[in-house]
């Protein structure tokens, strides 16, 4: 396949370079002159181990070449990577200037061709900004229909600096984020030499993964750091202490507490965040992050109650209310808080929880139960049905398997507010999911 890389800077470069190695013909388009000069050369205009020699080698192979002319290497090519940076504005917004010129550039070139050209932008861009910025440009000057006549999904790159090659033939995942199939199978064949899974998602969920991940990063960095001042003033060793942190891969590292739902809550992570928090405090060391866990948790909880308010529905059933499914523990329990607060607003609530029901009978939190939310469990009922046939809005608060068996006899004005993604749905009449 015959590419044009627009932008010939860090992730231009290095994308150019590997995708010669592989066989493709790569032209390299940029609108500083010096930077083509350099590449047709044969030298890299980046610095980094192993990129000059990689460009010296498909240069003289012939692979590789740039030019400042884009009509020419849009007509001489397929498939047109962008690769223009997105610089942050003053007030922290994106600018997409860059982005928007050279697919223009693009859309008035691929105007004048006969054949389907695809356009995969690496720049990284919030979600909505293909819908809102590069199409629109590629359609206005080309005088064409994407999804037609021309392709254009994401393709975000994950390159790390100073290990770039490394990441580029050894990623966790290629990620082509596309809205249509053509254009996906054809940016997919690109990868078919890489070793690592390839999701094909929506052009938006592309572009939202790269930022998460940039986001996620940039968050460890912080915790890290923040429990390394806790541990330098306790004189400990934060590298030991995060070294063990690090060898749990079953919670620690891994997707187990990455799933979009409710608040926490239970014995354990209120308390000992708290603990930590204050321990902070008497030490003088700052620790923003963790303090504004608890209040992102709160705010969750926040959330939920606007849900069911916004319903306008007075009889409320909760389904699920100690923190997790297959416990009888209310201890912090967000779902205790939230059902307290819809008490308190003069809302009408029936509950049903297994697990609760047996703790009142025996149990470790029976004393609990009877002593310090008497109100609440005077509301229990002893099945689903009914919660079900005394309720308008059904709150699903965790994963217990039997409330699985609702969705056959809901009533069809009935409002199911999902916190724990029960059902694997992103809307549907009188579903609600809290994140999705």
């Amino acid at each position: 396949m015959r590419i044009s890389i627009f932008g010939i800077g860090y992730v231009g470069c290095v994308s150019a370079a590997c995708f010669a190695r592989a066989g493709h013909d790569v032209i390299g388009v940029d609108v500083n002159p010096t930077k083509v000069e350099i590449i047709n050369s044969g030298k890299s205009p980046i610095v980094e181990q192993g990129i000059d020699e990689l460009i010296h080698e498909v240069v003289k192979a012939g692979k590789l070449s740039a030019t400042t002319n884009s009509a020419e290497a849009i007509e001489t090519s397929e498939l047109s990577l962008v690769c223009v940076g997105t610089p942050s504005k003053p007030n922290g917004s994106l600018n997409l200037d860059h982005v928007a010129k050279v697919c223009e550039e693009i859309g008035t070139a691929i105007g004048a061709k006969s054949q389907r050209h695809t356009i995969v932008i690496r720049s990284t861009m919030l979600p909505g900004s293909i819908e809102s910025v590069a199409q629109p440009a590629l359609e206005k000057t080309s005088g064409k229909k994407a999804g037609k006549d021309f392709g254009v999904c994401v393709n975000p790159e994950f390159l790390r600096e100073g290990t770039s090659l490394k990441d580029f033939y050894a990623p966790p995942f290629t990620l082509i984020g596309a809205d249509d199939e053509e254009t996906a199978t054809v940016v997919s064949s690109l990868y078919s030499n890489i070793d690592a899974p390839v999701f094909v998602t929506s052009v938006k969920t592309a572009e939202m993964v790269k930022y998460v991940c940039n986001c996620f990063h940039a968050l460890k960095v912080s915790f890290a750091n923040e429990i390394g001042n806790i541990c330098k003033a306790l004189e400990l060793d934060s590298h030991e202490v995060m070294n063990v942190f690090c060898a749990d891969t079953k919670l620690n590292l891994s997707s187990y507490y990455l799933k979009p739902g409710f608040a926490f809550g239970g014995s354990c992570l209120p308390k000992d965040l708290r603990a930590v928090s204050y321990k902070a405090k008497e030490l003088d060391v700052e620790v923003p992050v963790l303090r504004a866990i608890s209040i992102t948790n709160r705010l969750q909880v926040e959330k939920a109650l606007e849900m069911v308010l916004r319903t306008g529905d007075k009889r409320v059933g909760v389904l699920g209310f100690s923190f997790k499914a297959g416990t009888d523990d209310l201890r912090e329990s967000p779902m205790v808080t939230l059902i307290e607060t819809l008490l308190g607003k003069g809302l009408e609530l029936v509950i049903y929880d297994r697990d609760v029901s047996l703790a009142r009978l025996f149990g470790s939190n029976k004393q609990y139960i009877e002593h310090e939310i008497p109100h609440i469990a005077k509301l229990m009922r002893s099945s689903i049905d009914e919660v079900l046939n005394a309720a308008d809005t059904i709150v699903i608060g965790n994963k217990s398997e039997e409330f699985r068996q609702i969705e056959s006899r809901l009533r069809p004005e009935q409002t199911v507010i999902d916190l724990v993604r029960l059902f694997d749905k992103s809307s549907g009449d009188g579903y609600q999911g809290i994140c999705w």
